[in-house]
C-alpha cells in the first residue's frame, strides 16, 4: 500500500505503477477528488475508485458515481468496513464510461443516515439512464427534490440536453380538467377551449415529467396515461393528430400503491409499468441523526430570504427537536425553522422558544402513549428476559408531580424489584450488563455495525466500546 500527499504526486507515480484500488477524499487541496477520479478513469479505465467524503450531500455520491468510482464511503467509517470494501474493489474489475460534468456548489439535499445514503447511490447509479422512476414516501419526505436531482443529473437534465423539469400535481386539480391540463386540447375542443393548448406532455418535450401523487389519479385518465408510456404517442383533447412523448416520467405517491390496485382503483398494468425503478424516502423520524444538520441549513436559508442575521440553536433545543415525531417530515421542520426566524425572541433560540404545536406535543407525551411505537419504527427491543406486565406496587417514595416517567423507566423498576423481592444476588451488575449491551447492539444495529460512529452516537469513547463489546459478547 502507498499514500501521497496530494494528487499530482499521485498521477505522476501512476507513469510506473498501476495499483489495484484506489482509494482517494473528495475534498483535497489543489486537485480535489472529482477532478482527480476523472483523470484516473481517462488513464486506467477499470481502476477501482473509492471516494471518500466527510459532506454527505447529494451532489458528492452523484459526483462520485457519475465519474465512474466503484465506491462512494460516506465518513466517518468503520475501518473493518472499509477494508471490505477494498477487497471488494479488488475483486471486482469495472468497465464504466466516463461521465464528465461539472456540478453545482450548493448541496440539493442533504442526509447523513444510512437510508438517505442508499438513495444518493441510488440516483447516482440513475444518473446516465432514461427509465422510468417511482418515488415512493410520507408527504414531506422531499420526493420532488429527489425528482429534481434525477432529472437534473440525467442526460434530459443540466448535464444534457437542459431538457425542462415539467411538475403536475394529479391530486390537486379537477378530474375534469386534468385531462387537458396533461395532454392539451384544440381550439374548440370544449366549451371555452378558445385556443389550442399545449398539455404537460407537450411542454416537457426533451425533458421530464413529474406527476405527483400519481395514486390520486382518477381510473378512467390512467387508461390514457398507460397508453402514453406503452406507445410513445398521445392525442390533445379534441385532437385528431398523434402527438410524440419524448419525455421521461417519474411519479411520486404517499400512497400504497399495492393496496390501491388491491381496492381496484390503481390499474395493475399502470402499476407495474412505473415501478420500474422504486426510491423509497425515509421518514424524518427515520433519519433523525439528520436533524441537526437539517435544521441549521434551514435557519440560515430562512434568514437570507428574510435578509436577517441567522440565529442559533442550542443543542438542548436540537434534542427536542429530535425527539418530536415530525407528521409532516422535512417539510415540518423546514416550516419550523422560518417560524423561528421570524418569532424567537433573541439570536440564540432555546428550547422555550420551540413552536407551541411541539412544546404541547412533548408535554403529551405520557407513558401510555410512549409506550406504542410511531408508525414506520422499530418496536423497542426487550432490554430483560422475564416478562414485565405485572403491575407493581405503589412506590414508597413519591416522584414530584410534574415529573413524567418514560415507559422503559416504570419496566426497568419493576424488574429490579422482582429480581430484588427475589432474593437474587449481584442484581446491579446482573441489569448494568444487559443495559449496556442493549444500549450498545441498538447503536451499532443504527449505524450498520460501524462502531466508531456508535461510539460518537452514544457518547463514548471508541476504545470503550471495543471494550464493551468484548466483555459483554457482542463480537458475533
Amino acid at each position: 500500500m502507498r499514500s501521497f500527499a496530494n494528487a499530482r504526486e499521485l498521477l505522476a507515480a501512476l507513469d510506473s505503477d498501476e495499483p489495484q484500488v484506489l482509494v482517494s477524499d473528495i475534498r483535497m487541496p489543489g486537485m480535489s477528488g472529482i477532478e482527480l477520479l476523472a483523470k484516473v478513469k481517462a488513464r486506467l479505465p477499470g481502476l477501482p475508485v473509492i471516494i471518500m467524503t466527510a459532506y454527505s450531500d447529494l451532489d458528492s455520491a452523484v459526483s462520485a458515481f457519475q465519474g465512474g468510482a466503484f465506491e462512494y464511503l460516506p465518513k466517518p467509517f468503520d475501518l473493518n468496513k472499509a477494508v471490505e470494501l477494498i477487497r471488494r474493489a479488488v475483486d471486482e474489475s469495472l468497465r464504466e464510461e466516463v461521465a464528465d460534468g461539472s456540478l453545482a456548489q450548493a448541496p440539493e439535499m442533504l442526509g447523513q443516515a444510512p437510508a438517505m445514503q442508499d438513495v444518493f447511490r441510488a440516483i447516482g447509479r440513475l444518473s446516465q439512464s432514461n427509465v422510468t422512476v417511482l418515488i415512493t414516501g410520507e408527504s414531506g419526505t422531499g420526493k420532488e427534490l429527489v425528482a429534481h436531482a434525477l432529472h437534473r443529473h440525467s442526460p434530459r437534465g443540466d448535464l444534457g440536453n437542459k431538457g425542462p423539469f415539467v411538475a403536475i400535481n394529479t391530486a390537486a386539480i379537477p378530474k375534469d380538467l386534468l385531462e387537458s391540463e396533461l395532454f392539451g386540447h384544440e381550439r374548440g375542443a370544449f366549451t371555452g377551449a378558445q385556443t389550442t393548448r399545449r398539455g404537460r406532455f407537450e411542454q416537457a418535450d426533451g425533458g421530464t415529467l413529474f406527476l405527483d401523487e400519481i395514486g390520486d389519479m382518477p381510473f378512467d385518465l390512467q387508461t390514457r396515461l398507460l397508453r402514453v408510456l406503452s406507445d410513445g404517442q398521445f392525442y390533445r383533447v379534441g385532437g385528431h393528430q398523434p402527438l410524440k412523448a419524448n419525455v421521461r416520467v417519474i411519479a411520486a405517491t404517499h400512497q400504497n400503491l399495492e393496496e390501491r390496485v388491491r381496492q381496484g382503483v390503481f390499474r395493475e398494468d399502470l402499476y407495474h409499468r412505473l415501478n420500474v425503478i422504486r426510491l423509497r424516502l425515509p421518514a424524518l423520524r427515520e433519519r433523525r441523526e439528520d436533524i441537526p444538520m437539517l435544521t441549521r441549513l434551514f435557519l440560515g436559508k430562512s434568514a437570507r430570504e428574510l435578509g436577517v442575521d441567522a440565529k442559533r440553536i442550542t443543542d438542548a433545543a436540537l434534542q427536542r427537536l429530535q425527539a418530536f415525531e415530525f407528521p409532516g417530515n422535512v417539510r415540518q421542520l423546514e416550516n419550523i425553522c422560518h417560524w423561528l426566524t421570524v418569532m424567537a425572541p433573541s439570536q440564540v433560540i432555546e428550547a422555550k422558544d420551540l413552536p407551541p404545536e411541539l412544546l404541547r406535543a412533548e408535554v403529551a407525551a405520557t407513558p401510555q402513549a410512549a409506550a406504542a411505537p410511531p408508525p414506520g419504527d422499530h418496536a423497542p427491543i426487550p432490554a430483560f428476559d422475564a416478562p414485565l406486565n405485572e403491575t407493581p406496587p405503589p412506590m414508597s417514595v413519591a416522584a414530584p408531580p410534574e415529573a413524567v416517567v418514560p415507559s422503559w423507566l416504570l419496566d426497568l423498576e419493576r424488574e429490579a424489584r422482582r429480581r430484588l423481592e427475589g432474593g437474587e444476588a449481584e442484581v446491579w451488575d446482573a441489569l448494568t450488563r444487559q443495559f449496556e449491551g442493549r444500549l450498545i447492539h441498538t447503536a451499532l444495529e443504527i449505524t450498520r455495525g460501524r462502531r466508531i460512529e456508535a461510539a460518537q452516537r452514544l457518547g463514548i469513547g471508541r476504545n470503550t466500546i471495543t471494550r464493551k463489546i468484548q466483555e459483554l459478547g457482542l463480537d458475533d
